[in-house]
């Protein structure tokens, strides 16, 4: 191969980095969400399926509890998850575990992009939407529209209503250039409970675009949650 196309095959190569590090257990008491079986396989590996299918991420990072490890690479052998690099365990916060993420990215990756595992539903274009955003335009955030009326509340009292037109819910995949997000993280206060990546880039000065995603890409957070993922994978499924 020439010189030329190393170098232009490099630039294209994206990292995915999925964040499983949560332990919180609030609906079940012995299994952390990520690992719960949705229609026979655990959460996680839906997730890392939909980045293996993605033909714009060459490289797959997961960051999870230290405990969790070995279990998560046995359940990424068993599904053929082939991208896997590294399974790495988390920080104390978000942005602790995205550091120690980051730190397993082969620093050749042209954009890293950024997903929560306990989101099942993403699709394999909103992967690849997301990704070219960022090859363009430096930095994306998966976005979905806001349905619900916003009201502002001081004290149990309406205050106002918040015009939604120009309202967002901020969704993952999140991508950025390689150098965009290190800088981002280099800056960031690793003990801060921020909730994305996003929060530690727009702090840099770095303008991000938003790519349309689907509502149906929920993160599982409580029981309710399993139900509706069931109900909307028996419906791709038909």
């Amino acid at each position: 191969m020439s010189a030329t196309n190393n170098e232009q095959r490099t630039t294209n190569i994206a990292t995915a980095i999925i964040v499983a590090a949560g332990t919180g257990t609030r609906f079940d008491p012995a299994t952390p969400k990520q690992f719960l079986e949705l229609q026979g396989k655990p959460v996680i590996v839906h997730t890392l399926e939909k980045f293996q299918a993605s033909s714009s991420v060459d490289a797959i990072v997961v960051v999870t509890a230290k405990r969790y490890v070995a279990m998560l690479e046995k359940l990424a052998v068993e599904a053929g998850i082939t991208k896997l690099r590294h399974v790495v365990p988390g920080g104390p916060t978000r942005a602790g575990s995205m550091r120690n993420g980051f730190d397993a990215v082969d620093p050749d990756s042209a954009i890293v992009c950024v997903h929560d595992g306990v989101r099942p539903l993403v699709t394999v274009d909103e992967i690849d939407r997301t990704i070219d955003a960022a090859v363009h335009f430096a930095a994306a955030c998966l976005v979905a529209p806001i349905t619900d009326t916003i009201k502002t509340v001081e004290y149990n009292k309406i205050t106002g209503t918040v015009d939604r037109s120009s309202l967002r819910r901020a969704l993952t995949p999140q991508a950025f250039r390689y150098g965009i997000l290190r800088k981002a993280l280099e800056d960031a206060d690793l003990s801060e409970a921020v909730t994305d990546e996003c929060l530690l880039v727009e702090r840099t000065g770095v303008m991000i675009t938003t790519v349309e995603g689907s509502p149906r890409n929920i993160k599982i957070t409580h029981r309710e949650d399993m139900a509706l993922a069931e109900s909307y994978l028996a419906e791709a499924a038909v």
